[in-house]
């Protein structure tokens, strides 16, 4: 299993779930997700393929309150962490 989720993973799983944005190119951390042109269904559908590929299950508003990729990132890097300690 993964134990860290990158901002080219995110990059990746957005192109390959909601379509690709200009936005994604480049430095993208920082830019909150409406700008980008995602809105909260699609950020939805992310963490579903995030949690298939990566395995971990992200709380809904946790997801929606990430309103950029950096945040996102963290929230999922937050949850491998806390799955690799578990017992």
């Amino acid at each position: 299993m993964a134990t860290q989720f990158t901002l080219e993973d995110l990059r990746r799983i957005l192109r390959e779930g909601s379509g690709d944005s200009a936005g994604l190119d480049g430095d993208f951390a920082e830019i909150e997700f409406e700008t980008l042109g995602y809105e909260s269904l699609a950020l939805l559908e992310t963490t579903s393929r995030i949690k298939r590929e990566f395995g971990v299950t992200l709380d809904d508003d946790a997801v929606v309150a990430a309103t950029t990729p950096q945040q996102l990132v963290d929230l999922v890097n937050t949850a491998l962490l806390a799955d690799a300690q578990a017992p």
